[in-house]
C-alpha cells in the first residue's frame, strides 16, 4: 500500500524526522488559507497523487502571491495528472500539499529498502539527489553507497558515518544523519514497510536537514498489525478493479493485452502469462484466485477480467490440489450466467475432480471449451484473441 506524500511526512514527522511546514487541502480557497497561515512571501503547491516525476509533469508549482496559489491548486484539484509512471490518463488530483519552501544548499537521496537477494534492510545513499535513481544507477552506479543492515544488531553507528563521509556531510548535517537514518530504519521495522524514501533530502542554506519529499510504500501483508495506516489507503489512487479484487481477497493486477487468465498459485499464473505470450499472445491481467478459492470467488474474479474492456478471450487454468475442480467449474458457469458471457473461454482443469469439472463446463452449453494441457490452453486462448481481432 502507497502513502500519500503528506501522509508519509505526518509519520516522518512522528519518528523525529524534519520536513518543511506545510498543510494538505482539497478546495483552492483552503490552499490561500494554508498559505496564509504558514506566512511568508513564496509557497509551494504540490499535487498529492501516488506516482513520481509531479515536478516534470506539472504537479508541483512554486509561486509568489496568495492569489498565485489559489489559482495553482484549482489547476490540480479535480484534473488528472499524467507522468512517466502513469498510465495515459493519469491520477487524480484530489487533495494538494501547500508548504513553505526551502533553502537548498545541496540535495540527497536517501532510501531503505528490502532486498530480497540478501535478506537485509538496504540503505541506498546518494549525492546525486533529486534525480531519477534508476538514471544514477544506470549512468554512475560508483555514486551509490548501498549499506545493508544486519537484523540481529540494527543499524549501526558506524554506517552512519560512513554514509555521512561518503555524502561529504560536514558540521551538524553530518550529525543530523545519523538521527535521520536510525529513525527511518525504526520507522521501517516499525510499521512494516517495503520503501521509505526521500528524495531529495536537503542540506539547507544553514546547514541542515530536511525531508523535502518523502515516500513510503507499506507491505500489505501487515496490515493488520496498523489499523491507523490502513485506513490511510486511498482507492481512488488504485485501479477500480484492483480495488475489488482487494475487498474479495484476489490478487489482481491489470495490464495491457487482451488475453484474461484467472489461475490458482501465483507461480502458476506467471508460467500462464509466459505462455500465453509465447504463442503470441499478450495477458490482459495477472489473477491468482488462491489455493483456497470458492464458486464464488471464482465468480467475482470472472466480473472483474470481464470490466476490462480490451479482453477478447479468457484463459483459465486450475490445479486442484486444495481446491476441487468441480466447484471451480461451478463458479465459472455461474459467473458467465450471472454477466451474459459472450467471450470464448478455454479452461484447463487438473487435479481432484477434474473430470467432473471438464464434465460440467462440456454440459453448460456457453462458449467454454476444454483444453487436455496447459499449452493446448495457451495456444487455443490466444487463438481465440486474434479470431475476436479480425
Amino acid at each position: 500500500m502507497n502513502l500519500h506524500e503528506f501522509q508519509a511526512k505526518q509519520l516522518f514527522n512522528r519518528y523525529g524526522v524534519p520536513t518543511p511546514q506545510g498543510q494538505v487541502v482539497t478546495e483552492a480557497a483552503q490552499a490561500r488559507q494554508a498559505a496564509e497561515l504558514l506566512a511568508g512571501e513564496r509557497w509551494v503547491v504540490k499535487a498529492q497523487v501516488h506516482t513520481g516525476g509531479r515536478g516534470k509533469a506539472g504537479g508541483v508549482k512554486v509561486v509568489n502571491q496568495l492569489d498565485e496559489v489559489e489559482t495553482a491548486a484549482s489547476a490540480m484539484l479535480g484534473q488528472h495528472l499524467v507522468t512517466h509512471q502513469t498510465t495515459a490518463e493519469g491520477l487524480p488530483i484530489h487533495q494538494v500539499l501547500v508548504e513553505k519552501p526551502t533553502d537548498i544548499a545541496r540535495e540527497i537521496y536517501l532510501a531503505v529498502l528490502l532486498d530480497r537477494s540478501s535478506q537485509r534492510i538496504v540503505f541506498m545513499i546518494s549525492a546525486q539527489g533529486g534525480m531519477d535513481i534508476e538514471a544514477v544507477a544506470e549512468e554512475s552506479p560508483e555514486a551509490i553507497l548501498n549499506l545493508y543492515v544486519d537484523p540481529i544488531v540494527g543499524l549501526q553507528g558506524y554506517q552512519c558515518r560512513r554514509a555521512g563521509f561518503f555524502l561529504g556531510l560536514t558540521g551538524a548535517a553530518f550529525k543530523q544523519l545519523q538521527q535521520v537514518m536510525q529513525s527511518l530504519y525504526q520507522l521501517f521495522t516499525e510499521n512494516d514497510a517495503s520503501l521509505v524514501e526521500i528524495n531529495p533530502l536537503v542540506v539547507t542554506g544553514e546547514g541542515d536537514l530536511l525531508a523535502v519529499d518523502a515516500k513510503i510504500n507499506l507491505d500489505d501483508n501487515g496490515l493488520f498489525r496498523h489499523a491507523d495506516l490502513a485506513e490511510m489507503f486511498d482507492p481512488t489512487q488504485e485501479d477500480d478493479a484492483e480495488v475489488i479484487a482487494r475487498e474479495y481477497g484476489l490478487n489482481y493486477i491489470s495490464l495491457d493485452g487482451n488475453v484474461a487468465c484467472m489461475v490458482n498459485g501465483a507461480g502458476l499464473a506467471m508460467a500462464t502469462m509466459d505462455l500465453i505470450q509465447k504463442e503470441g499472445g499478450e495477458p490482459a491481467n495477472f489473477l491468482d484466485v488462491g489455493g483456497g478459492t470458492t464458486a464464488d470467488r471464482v465468480a467475482e474474479a470472472f466480473k472483474l477480467i470481464l470490466s476490462d474492456t480490451k479482453v477478447k478471450s479468457i484463459l483459465v487454468n486450475i490445479f486442484g490440489g486444495i481446491v476441487r475442480c468441480d466447484l471451480i467449474a461451478e463458479g465459472i458457469i455461474q459467473a458467465a450466467k450471472e454477466v451474459d458471457l459472450t467471450l470464448p473461454v478455454v479452461v484447463r482443469l487438473e487435479g481432484t475432480n477434474a473430470e467432473q469439472g471438464r464434465e460440467l463446463l462440456a454440459n453448460s452449453q456457453m462458449s467454454i471449451y476444454a483444453a487436455q494441457d496447459l499449452t493446448d490452453a495457451a495456444r487455443k486462448a490466444v487463438a481465440a484473441a486474434q479470431e475476436s481481432n479480425t
